[in-house]
């Protein structure tokens, strides 16, 4: 069973960094793209970030493109999210997902660009960034 625990979250006063996780477990990374996704009350999650199984092929929103950094710990079974320079627009609970990732970048374009359907849900973890 594909399962994702993310962890990082919490307040940050704007300017500030915070590092999210997601650990993956019944899968590896390996072969599942993975993305993070965030989600403000009444509005429609949104793309934040992806990362493919292999190859280091990665998604940036405009919104957070040169803020965050999405990376992958193999060893570990997890991929991170930095998030530097926050805003209170960044302010939202932040999901992981997983796709399988038929070949490299198929899942990042799947999930951050088109929007389709994944694997597995993690379940969230708020951040929020006030003074």
């Amino acid at each position: 069973q594909l399962q994702l625990v993310e962890s990082g979250g919490g307040l940050v006063q704007p300017g500030g960094s915070l590092r999210l996780s997601c650990a993956a477990s019944g899968f590896t990374v390996d072969y599942y793209a993975i993305g993070w996704f965030r989600q403000v009350p009444g509005k429609e999650r949104e793309a934040v970030s992806c990362i493919s199984s292999v190859d280091d092929i990665t998604y940036y929103a405009d919104s957070v493109k040169g803020r965050f950094t999405i990376s992958k710990d193999g060893a570990k079974n997890t991929v991170n999210l930095q998030m530097n320079g926050l805003k209170p627009e960044d302010t939202a609970v932040y999901y992981c997902a997983a796709k399988w990732d038929t070949v490299p970048g198929y899942g990042v374009k799947s999930m951050c660009v088109e929007s389709s359907q994944v694997d597995s849900w993690g379940q969230g973890t708020q951040v929020t960034v006030a003074s």
